[in-house]
């Protein structure tokens, strides 16, 4: 094999292996199946795909991060979920066959691999171990959706914002001698549109937990200093 083909052959084998639903894939069922898959990149705030549009493709993410977010009623942004490196979306829709329930926003440079709904299916169809995994993930997904709802239902927002900076941690924190970094940008807006709360609220309750020792913000990033006072607030 010429050197550039083989070297195409490895990079598409670990973008896959990078993705966790397909960890169970062997290097030879890779290796017949690695034509299904395509990486692509987008820009910051690139559209990926919009509410309504088919779900023709099913997307993991290899750099960067995705939001997923619907617009209420007075078009205002909601968060609905940040997707990391390693995770999967579009998934429900595509094994249903229904449109694309919501958008999806690249929030940084970022670096997808996807797959189209006929190989995808065909996939799930040949290797029960990715149905499994795919299940399980869904399951996941939903039950910390079930648990957003919960907290924009019934608790405070500063316990709401607490939530989800433990959440966001515990998925996409980095520890540094100064605390657990969240590891990608967030604007209070960002704080605001996944809690359910005005950009206001946000901005009070953050400069709170500052002054409280609880979090810092370094170049644009959130440090949780003391992530036990952040859970006694969140529950």
């Amino acid at each position: 094999m010429p050197i550039s083909a083989a070297f195409i052959m490895l990079s598409a084998m670990r973008d896959i292996k990078k993705i966790p639903v397909f960890s169970t894939l062997g290097e030879d069922d890779i290796k017949d199946l690695k034509d299904y898959f395509t990486a692509e990149e987008y820009r910051k705030k690139d559209s990926i795909f919009a509410e309504g549009d088919a779900s023709d493709w099913l997307y993991g993410v290899l750099e960067g991060k995705v939001k997923i977010t619907k617009l209420s009623a007075e078009g205002k942004e909601i968060i609905l979920e940040v997707i990391s490196p390693g995770d999967v979306f579009g998934a429900i829709a595509v094994m249903r066959g229904f449109p694309y329930p919501a958008n999806a926003v690249a929030m940084e440079d970022t670096r997808l691999l996807k797959i189209s709904r006929n190989n995808f299916l065909k996939i799930l169809d040949g290797y029960p171990s990715v149905m499994y995994c795919m299940m399980q993930n869904i399951g996941d997904r939903m039950k910390g959706s079930h648990e957003s709802l919960k907290n924009i239902a019934l608790e405070k927002v500063s316990s709401r914002i607490a939530a989800l900076l433990l959440k966001l941690a515990e998925k996409s924190g980095r520890e540094t001698p100064e605390g657990t970094v969240i590891d990608f940008r967030l604007t209070k807006q960002d704080i605001a549109d996944m809690v359910g709360t005005t950009v206001e609220t946000s901005i009070r309750t953050m400069s709170q937990f500052k002054k409280n020792g609880i979090v810092a913000e370094e170049e644009g990033q959130i440090v949780i200093k003391d992530p036990e006072k952040l859970r006694a607030l969140a529950y």
